[in-house]
C-alpha cells in the first residue's frame, strides 16, 4: 500500500482560510512557507474587512429602515447612537444638539454612559471637541482629550468628560446642506486611534440622524400646518355659520320693521334667534315687552340702571355679573339719548356672533321705539287741537267735541285724570313750555292719554278705569291709582325729562266735556297753589291741601271735607249719644281752657278731660297740634253751618 503523502502547506493554509482561522493560527502553519503565510494573512485581512463593511452595510440598511418605518425621533436617534458605539467598538456613543432658545448645546441621546453629570451636560456654543466640529463642518478625532489643545476646554465640560472617564473621542457633524444642526460621537475610555473607515462609517451615521431630525421637523411643521389649517376651516365655517346667521336675523328683524311689526315682535324674534329669553324695558326700568316666563330673567334682581349705563358707557352688551349668570343687558340709544334696555336670560355665555346679534336688536328696538315716538307725536299734535278746543271753549259744541275725540281714539265721556303742569324755580325759564311738551309727549307714549299746550304750562289728559294702563306705571294714571299719586308720579318724571321742577295739579276723575274743563280748572288752582305755598317740583291734587283744597277746588266739597275730618267723632256721637263735637267746638272756642270749657258744657271738669281722651283715640296724638287744629275747627265751623 503507497505511504500517505504528506499536506502541502499552501494547501493547510486554504485549508485554515477556509475554516475561518485567526491570524496567530495562519502564521503558525505557515512557518514552513512564509510566503504563502503572507499570503494568507492578506488574504485574511481582506476577508476580515468585507465581513466589517458588510455589517456596516446592513448597520446602514437597518438605519434606512427605520428612518422610513418609525416616525418617533427619539427611538431612530437612539438607535442610530447605539449602532455607532457597536460598530467602531467604543465604550459609548452621544448625539448633541443646539437649544435654540437657551443659546447652548445639550446632550440630547447617550449610549453606555453611566454619569448623570455627563448625561446632563450643556455646552456653550464653540466650546470643546463639539463646538470645533460644529463651528468647522468637519469631522475631529483626539486620541487623548484631556491633553489635546485644538479646541477650548472648559470647567463643566472637562468635569463631565473626567466623571465619565473618556479619553479618545470622534465627533463628527449633523449637516444639513451647510447647516450643522448637531454632533455625533464616538468615544472610549482608554487612548486609541480612529481610522479613516470609522470616521467615514460614524458621517454616514451623522447623515442619516440628520435626515432623521429634518424629517421629524417637517412632519411637525406638517402637523402644525395641519392644526393650523384645521383652527382656520374652524374659525371659516363658524365665521360663516355666524354671516348666515347675522344675514337671517337681519332678514327677519328687517321684515319686521318693513311689516310694521311692534317692540314684543321683535323680543319674540331674537328671544328664538339666541335661545333665551328677552324683556325690554323702559329707561325707568319698567317692562315694555316680554313678560318673563317662571324661568325668565328676574328683572328686579338687577341692578339696571348701573348695568344700562356701563352699556351705555361702552356701546356694547354688557353681562349682569357671576352673582346673576346667563344675562346680558344692552342700552337702546338714540344718539345720546336713552330709550330704554334689553334683557338677555339663559345664555351664560355670549359668543361674538351672538353677542353682535343681541346689539343689533338694541338698535332695530330703538328704531321701532322713535317710529313710534314719531306716530305718537303726530297723532298727539292732532289730539292736542282737540284739548285746547276743550279746554278754550267747551260749551260751543260739546257733541262734536266728542265725536272728534272719538275719530282720534280718545272718549271723552269716560273718565279722565287732568293734570296742569308748568316748569317753575331758578331753572323754569330754561324749560321752555316747548320743551316741557315734548317731555309730557314722552311721558304719554305708548300708555294712553293726551297733552297740549296751554297758557303758562301743559295739560295731560289720562284714562282712568280698568284697561288702558297698568296699574303701578309712575306718572299715569291706573285703576288702582288716584289723583294724587299721579300728579305725584307725573312732577317726578316730568322734572328728570326737562332738567327743571315741574309743579303738578291734578283733578278728577272726570268724564264729559263740561267736567273736563271744569277739573282743568281746578287742577290749575292746585297747581299755583303748589307754588304759592313754595312746593315747586311737587304734584298734588285739591284733597292734599286740606282746607285750603276745599278753598280751591271746583264744587267745594264741604261735607266731603267734614266727613274726612270729623268722620270718626260724627260716628261716635251717632253711636253713643255723646257729645264730642260739642265739646270739642267748646273746647276750641274757650282758647283751649278745660275750666273755661266745662262751664260752657255745664260738666265737671273730669268730664271734659274724659271726652278729650276720647277724642284723642279715635283722631289720634296730633289733633291739637296747631296744623290739625286748624282743620278740625274750619271743619267744626262747616259742620255746624250745614247742620
Amino acid at each position: 500500500m503507497p505511504e500517505e503523502t504528506e499536506t502541502h502547506p499552501a494547501e493547510r493554509l486554504l485549508r485554515l482560510l477556509a475554516t475561518g482561522a485567526t491570524a496567530e493560527e495562519l502564521g503558525e502553519a505557515g512557518a514552513a512557507a512564509p510566503a504563502s503565510a503572507a499570503l494568507a494573512q492578506r488574504v485574511h485581512r481582506t476577508l476580515a474587512q468585507h465581513r466589517r463593511r458588510e455589517a456596516q452595510l446592513t448597520a446602514l440598511f437597518d438605519t434606512a429602515t427605520d428612518l422610513a418605518a418609525s416616525r418617533d425621533l427619539d427611538a431612530v436617534l437612539q438607535a442610530i447612537v447605539r449602532r455607532a458605539r457597536l460598530l467602531l467598538g467604543t465604550d459609548l456613543a452621544y448625539l448633541t444638539l443646539p437649544d435654540e432658545e437657551a443659546g447652548d448645546t445639550y446632550m440630547r441621546v447617550t449610549d453606555g454612559s453611566v454619569s448623570p453629570l455627563f448625561q446632563t451636560l450643556r455646552l456653550e456654543l464653540g466650546d470643546g471637541l463639539g463646538g470645533l466640529v460644529a463651528q468647522t463642518a468637519r469631522p475631529y478625532a483626539t486620541p487623548d482629550y484631556r491633553t489635546d489643545a485644538r479646541f477650548h476646554h472648559t470647567r463643566n465640560i472637562d468635569a463631565g468628560v473626567l466623571d465619565e472617564g473618556l479619553v479618545a473621542i470622534l465627533g463628527v457633524p449633523l449637516s444639513l446642506g451647510k447647516q450643522v444642526i448637531g454632533v455625533l460621537f464616538a468615544a472610549d475610555r482608554n487612548p486609541r486611534p480612529f481610522s479613516p473607515d470609522e470616521v467615514a462609517l460614524l458621517c454616514t451615521l451623522a447623515a442619516h440622524a440628520a435626515i432623521a431630525i429634518d424629517t421629524a421637523r417637517a412632519l411637525d411643521d406638517t402637523r402644525a400646518a395641519l392644526a393650523d389649517l384645521a383652527t382656520a376651516n374652524e374659525v371659516i365655517r363658524a365665521h360663516s355659520t355666524a354671516m348666515q346667521r347675522a344675514e337671517e336675523a337681519h332678514d327677519r328683524l328687517t321684515d319686521l320693521v318693513l311689516r310694521g311689526g311692534e317692540v314684543p315682535a321683535v323680543a319674540e324674534a331674537v328671544s328664538a334667534l339666541l335661545g333665551g329669553s328677552i324683556t325690554v324695558l323702559d329707561p325707568h326700568g319698567h317692562r315694555l315687552a316680554g313678560e318673563p316666563e317662571p324661568d325668565g330673567p328676574d328683572v328686579d334682581g338687577l341692578d339696571i340702571d348701573a348695568l344700562v349705563a356701563e352699556s351705555r358707557a361702552s356701546g356694547r352688551a354688557v353681562a349682569a355679573g357671576q352673582d346673576v349668570d346667563g344675562r346680558w343687558v344692552c342700552a337702546v340709544l338714540a344718539g345720546q339719548e336713552l330709550l330704554g334696555s334689553l334683557v338677555l336670560a339663559g345664555r351664560p355665555r355670549l359668543e361674538d356672533a351672538d353677542r353682535r346679534l343681541f346689539e343689533r336688536a338694541s338698535v332695530v328696538t330703538a328704531l321701532l321705539l322713535m317710529l313710534r315716538r314719531s306716530v305718537a307725536e303726530a297723532e298727539n299734535r292732532v289730539r292736542g287741537e282737540l284739548l285746547t278746543d276743550l279746554l278754550d271753549s267747551p260749551e260751543r259744541d260739546p257733541a262734536g267735541l266728542v265725536q272728534r275725540g272719538l275719530r282720534l281714539g280718545v272718549d271723552l265721556r269716560r273718565p279722565h285724570v287732568l293734570l296742569a303742569a308748568r316748569a317753575t324755580g331758578p331753572a323754569g325759564a330754561a324749560a321752555s313750555r316747548g320743551r316741557l311738551a315734548g317731555a309730557a309727549t314722552r311721558l304719554l307714549f305708548g300708555r294712553g292719554g293726551i297733552s297740549a299746550e296751554h297758557g303758562d304750562g301743559v295739560v295731560l289728559v289720562l284714562p282712568t278705569g280698568p284697561d288702558p294702563v297698568p296699574p303701578g306705571t309712575p306718572g299715569v294714571t291706573g285703576a288702582a291709582e288716584s289723583p294724587s299719586a299721579v300728579a305725584a308720579g307725573a312732577a317726578m318724571q316730568l322734572s328728570q325729562l326737562t332738567g327743571a321742577p315741574v309743579t303738578v295739579g291734578a283733578a278728577g276723575p272726570a268724564g264729559g266735556v263740561t267736567e273736563l274743563a271744569a277739573a282743568h280748572a281746578e287742577a290749575l288752582r292746585t297747581q299755583r297753589a303748589l307754588c304759592a305755598l313754595g312746593r315747586e317740583g311737587d304734584g298734588a291734587c285739591a284733597a292734599d291741601l286740606g282746607f285750603l283744597g276745599v278753598l280751591l277746588g271746583e264744587g267745594h266739597d264741604v261735607r266731603g271735607f267734614v266727613r274726612d275730618t270729623l268722620g270718626p267723632l260724627l260716628a261716635y256721637d251717632a253711636r253713643r249719644g255723646t257729645e264730642l263735637i260739642r265739646t270739642l267746638d267748646a273746647y276750641f272756642a274757650c282758647g283751649g281752657s278745660l275750666t273755661r270749657a266745662k262751664d260752657e258744657l255745664h260738666v265737671h271738669v273730669n268730664t271734659v278731660v274724659q271726652r278729650l281722651d276720647r277724642v284723642e283715640a279715635l283722631l289720634g296724638r296730633d289733633w291739637n297740634h296747631p296744623e290739625r287744629a286748624l282743620e278740625l275747627q274750619l271743619a267744626l265751623r262747616l259742620h255746624l253751618l250745614t247742620a
